[in-house]
């Protein structure tokens, strides 16, 4: 019997020829990530384990990126971001994204940790790996953020871990790892263009529930899957916890390599290819024809609650919300302006890019020969600034939140009460070309009634 993608990567990162499903293994992991949530408690467990004054187990394969709490005004969360800053100078980790950080150390002159000319210096960190250069088919990354399965989108193992695992990651470079069962969702057919990722994974989650897939890894595959970019992956691989997921994954193809290969460090190990065998045990094969789905919205208060978006044309909205991990990319944005150009939006409407370089995208980007920016700006659209920003809810100066409970259609990954804010808000989860013809409506609407 062969192995799933996941299986045989775990394998070589163990050193085994082997593994299966529930076996408890040493692997060595390639890159480790933290933001400023969680990267202050997982420098306390490393500094308590470790040493104030001990070394990480290799500066150059840990990335820091403040990103949750990066613009607001809250001492709190400002303390958080002081703490990373002593700790990446202390120890001369190099990939740290932060704009507003400048290192004096260098020969008494002050210059930005990060050139911002050169990367794409703030913003959710999971968008902001990829962007620069850190996320290889066959590699392991863990990071402290439950959607770091976004990263399986490049063939990699990609999970989520608390501070203690990653303290312990951060000084020995290894982790004791469970080899999870897979489970394969295959999508045939062409994908329609009132489709995004997001309609995919919404319907896999509605089709097994919030908890199918436990401590599982979803391997995506199929005709629909791989005629998108990698943009569009991020997003169905992103919300693999939310089904339970312990990963979600892609194999490798040559629109992977292509995003790579461009996004290459100067020095940047190599990498492996690895696939599913053909003999490969899963636990589950679920099969769907893309063409036959349609836009697809979770209701509140829970990403399985699926419904057809011209099911729920009855419900009224305060806000509509593009951005976030899965719904801040450029190319969400794109498919946003499709619905938006020359329409005016009928709530309020945010759009927050998920990195800084996107937010340079909707100036250099255009749909219909107009920028990306003009078609938000001329529809009413309030663009904030590049963070996670209103997807967390967070502090008091958030997007998201808000002193009564209100209806909110957004493309974000969560929507659990408080999520976004108060914890009677409606939050409806959908793609963003679902969320923009939402804006114009006031209501929950199907893409296709906008499209032309």
């Amino acid at each position: 019997m062969g192995m799933t993608i996941t299986e045989a990567i775990l394998a070589r990162h163990a050193g085994r020829a082997r593994v299966s499903p529930g076996e408890n293994i040493w692997c060595d992991v390639d890159v480790l990530m933290t933001h400023d949530v969680c990267g202050p408690g997982t420098i306390g467990v490393f500094e308590q384990q470790f040493g104030r004054d001990a070394k990480v187990w290799d500066p150059e394969k840990i990335v820091i990126i403040p990103d949750h709490y990066i613009f607001t005004a809250d001492p709190k969360a400002h303390r958080n971001i002081a703490i990373l800053r002593d700790f990446v100078k202390r120890q001369g980790i190099k990939q740290y994204y932060d704009p507003d950080f400048i290192d004096t150390d260098v020969d008494g002159v002050p210059q930005p940790y990060a050139d911002p000319a050169t990367t794409s210096y703030r913003g959710v960190c999971h968008s902001a790996l990829p962007q620069n250069g850190h996320t290889r088919p066959g590699e392991i990354l863990l990071g402290t953020d439950s959607h770091t399965c976004t990263h399986g989108a490049f063939g990699e193992v990609a999970t989520g871990i608390g501070n203690t695992d990653a303290g312990f990651v951060m000084g020995t470079g290894k982790l004791w790892l469970r080899v999870p069962p897979s489970m394969k969702f295959i999508f045939h057919g062409e994908m329609p263009d009132y489709l995004m990722g997001k309609d995919l994974i919404l319907h896999v989650i509605g089709e097994i529930g919030f908890d199918g897939a436990t401590y599982k890894a979803m391997e995506f595959a199929g005709q629909a899957v791989m005629s998108l970019n990698m943009e569009e992956r991020c997003t169905i691989c992103n919300m693999a916890i939310e089904a339970g997921g312990k990963s979600g994954i892609i194999e490798p193809d040559d629109v992977t390599l292509k995003y790579v290969e461009e996004r290459k460090q100067p020095g940047a190990p190599s990498y492996e290819i690895v696939r599913s065998d053909a003999n490969a045990k899963y636990e589950a094969v679920l099969e769907f024809d893309a063409s036959a789905l349609e836009p697809t919205v979770a209701q509140p208060h829970c990403p399985d609650r699926r419904a057809k978006a011209r099911e729920l044309s009855d419900v009224k909205l305060d806000r509509s919300y593009i951005g976030s991990c899965t719904g801040g990319k450029t190319t969400d944005f794109i498919a946003a302006a499709r619905v938006l150009n020359g329409k005016k939006v009928a709530v309020e409407t945010f759009i927050v890019p998920a990195t800084t370089e996107v937010d340079m995208d909707l100036d250099r980007r255009e749909v219909n020969g107009k920028s990306l920016r003009s078609i938000f700006q001329d529809a009413g659209c309030k663009i904030g600034p590049a963070s996670c920003a209103a997807c967390l809810g967070g502090p008091q100066d958030t997007f998201g939140r808000a002193n009564e409970p209100i209806n909110v259609i957004a493309t974000t990954n969560r929507n659990f009460p408080g999520r976004m804010g108060h914890k009677e808000a409606g939050v409806y989860l959908a793609s963003p070309l679902t969320a923009a013809a939402s804006a114009i409506a006031g209501k929950i609407a199907d893409p296709r009634d906008y499209l032309s």
